[in-house]
């Protein structure tokens, strides 16, 4: 292994495995705190012990190790009982436990299984979303409160509730009844998508995709259509994360630099996965009728079969996004569907649309909003406006490269207002 700091090490285990250990930690303890605590205990072991033996040819797979030991451990000095032969059989469960801890039929994945345990009908929708976020998607705080367009404070109050609910009313760590699944569905899916959006638009950072974490929301789609392989909305997020995803490689320059739709080299578009994400999607259509997540991967659908840019059919796209918003009306639908308009009928028509949204409370941190209505202003060549709104963006956005994209947007229009000036 390249030589690294033990910091870093640890830093990138904990970012990439941390929602695996703990997931694995709470199936064997039952209670998600200490399994948090036992993870944090390990990070501590290693940073005490790697120093003296060396950073292990596997540090991930130590880490997990570690983990579930002390689990493990942690079982055997809480749990007591009176007689010997109950000592013994629960000292016998501990090993059968410790020895098939990797081992479950019922679903092949811990993370999974959390999920739908955050997402218990006896919780409130908007806190399990949110626990599960944190402990299944390893978001940050910032992030999910980024995500749902409210204030940090709130995000640690759902997340402190639905953490006591949990453990006051021992809600099971388990897959529910096939019968249960469908009203659990819901959360679940808008979890698997958060993780997806996180990764595709990374909110904060460096980097403009977090491509772990598109991946890894793929594969719990993949996990959860195994599990429920008739529900027409867990086909349709799937197809629309791979369809998506498939652009991942196009969307930056080797430097890491933004690069525009219209700029993008198709080539190097994953055609892999735009064929699996299309194939999904073709079977969602035969399992009911087409809920948000298929309307947004037909939208998906609609870029990836073009030749070029200039062959994208936009009014299909504006009139799907359109359906998007009877199904799911929201203020960033209708500012996507502006987008689309402003592709098939010009800049004008699209600001009109997008000039209703400037008062949307849940719009008002969010930097596509000036973001966009800048891009339509420019397009209109109103220089100085679209400086304006250009600046105001630039004051919300937290990614470095949408950061850098908006700067390099903003001069543009400042030279172009100097010289426009008599």
């Amino acid at each position: 292994m390249e030589h690294r700091g033990n910091a870093g090490i640890l830093e990138e285990i904990f970012r990439r495995e941390s929602a695996r250990i703990v997931a694995t930690l709470v199936r064997i303890i039952g209670d998600i705190d200490i399994a948090e605590e036992v993870l944090q205990e390990t990070i501590v072991s290693a940073i005490e012990y790697w120093p003296s033996t060396g950073v292990p040819d596997d540090p991930a797979a130590w880490m997990t190790a570690a983990a579930k030991n002390r689990a493990i451990d942690y079982l055997r000095r809480t749990q007591r009982f009176g007689s010997i032969s109950e000592q013994l059989a629960r000292e016998q469960a501990l090993e059968e436990l410790q020895a098939s801890v990797d081992e479950d039929a019922a679903i092949p994945d811990d993370r999974l299984r959390l999920m739908f345990t955050c997402c218990h009908s006896e919780l409130a929708p908007e806190n399990g979303v949110v626990l599960t976020l944190r402990l299944v998607g390893g978001l940050s705080t910032p992030e999910i409160a980024r995500a749902f367009l409210v204030s940090e404070a709130a995000v640690a109050q759902r997340i402190v509730r639905a953490k006591k609910l949990i453990r006051e009313r021992h809600l099971p760590y388990v897959v529910p009844e096939r019968a249960d699944l469908p009203q659990r569905l819901a959360s679940v899916l808008s979890v698997i998508y958060l993780i997806f959006n996180e990764g595709y638009a990374a909110r904060e950072g460096p980097s403009l995709t977090r491509t772990d974490l598109c991946y890894e929301a793929i594969r719990l789609g993949a996990v959860l259509v195994e599990l429920m392989p008739d529900q027409s909305e867990a086909l349709g997020l799937l197809a629309l994360m791979e369809v998506q995803t498939s652009r991942n490689r196009a969307r930056v320059t080797p430097s890491g630099e933004l690069v525009q739709m219209a700029d993008q080299d198709r080539a190097l578009w994953d055609r892999r996965l735009i064929a699996s994400g299309l194939n999904h999607l073709e079977r969602a259509a035969h399992f009911g009728p087409a809920g948000a997540y298929q309307v947004q991967a037909k939208i998906a659908a609609c870029h990836a079969v073009a030749a070029t840019f200039a062959a994208t059919d936009w009014r299909r796209i504006a009139a799907l996004y359109a359906d998007l918003g009877r199904i799911s009306p929201s203020p960033v639908v209708e500012l996507n569907r502006a987008i689309a308009v402003s592709m098939s009928e010009g800049p004008a028509t699209a600001l009109a649309i997008i000039d209703t949204l400037a008062d949307e409370p849940t719009l008002q941190s969010y930097h596509r909003l000036p973001a966009t209505r800048a891009d339509f202003l420019r397009q209109l060549e109103r220089w100085a406006e679209a400086a304006h709104e250009y600046r105001r963006a630039l004051a919300l956005v937290s990614n470095d490269r949408e950061r850098d994209f908006l700067t390099a947007r903003l001069k543009e229009c400042e030279t172009r207002e100097k010289a426009a000036t008599p």
